[in-house]
């Protein structure tokens, strides 16, 4: 089975997304914990009422992101996870720490990578007058959401979105793909090999990890 540490920072929809699959039989996995740089996430409660170990690793616990990042998994490594999840998670992790779980570390970024790196991705593409946003769920290396890619969906523009309602179509799409992926984990369909995702022995590319949702 496989065991999973995910890291959040706010509401964790996409914690309960991954708990609900699991639950539903659809995962073979278990959250061991859910770990929060802070007490006010409500990722937290969502963690307490499924029986999962929820854990707050302070962000101003420390002075700098290295101490940080070694507190942070110091306590993840009590878990001995096969995979680490970040949903949410509103840190940029050092390189230290991403190297140390090399190709056991995934992210879900909301726009259709290798667009719109960073934050404000729904402005934007928004202020941009893009015809497609979506979401991506990529491996996780040192440069910021510049690694190789494992799905991702499409979700068109309608011209009266605000960034509101984008968000959101965005967020439903994005409660789809990241099981998905947790359980094509589960299964050992998925590794990451010299910077590159390969599903079924077979290299991803762009075409080939675009899912069609809608």
């Amino acid at each position: 089975m496989l065991r999973i540490v995910v890291l959040i920072s706010g509401n964790g929809s996409n914690l309960q997304a991954i708990i609900d699959d699991i639950h539903d039989d659809e995962i073979d996995a278990q959250v061991v914990a859910v770990i929060s740089n802070t007490k006010e996430a409500y990722g937290l409660t969502r963690a307490e009422q499924a029986d999962i170990d929820a854990i707050v690793v302070d962000s101003k616990s420390t002075t700098t992101r290295d101490e940080y990042d070694q507190q942070l998994q110091q306590q993840i490594d009590k878990y001995k996870p096969d995979l680490i999840v970040l949903a949410g998670f509103m840190r940029i992790l050092s390189d230290g720490f991403v190297n140390h779980y090399h190709g056991k570390l995934i992210n879900i970024h909301p726009s259709l990578l290798p667009k719109y790196q960073g934050l404000n991705t729904h402005q934007r593409v928004l202020a941009a007058k893009d015809t497609h946003h979506g979401a991506s769920v990529h491996f996780v290396i040192p440069e910021l959401d510049a690694g190789p890619l494992i799905l991702q969906t499409e979700v068109p523009i309608h011209a009266d979105d605000t960034t509101e309602t984008l968000a959101r179509r965005v967020h439903q799409q994005e409660h789809i793909i990241y099981p998905l992926v947790i359980k094509w984990f589960s299964e050992g369909r998925i590794k990451m090999l010299e910077n590159k995702t390969f599903k079924d022995g077979n290299e991803l590319t762009p075409e080939t990890a675009m899912l069609h949702l809608i």
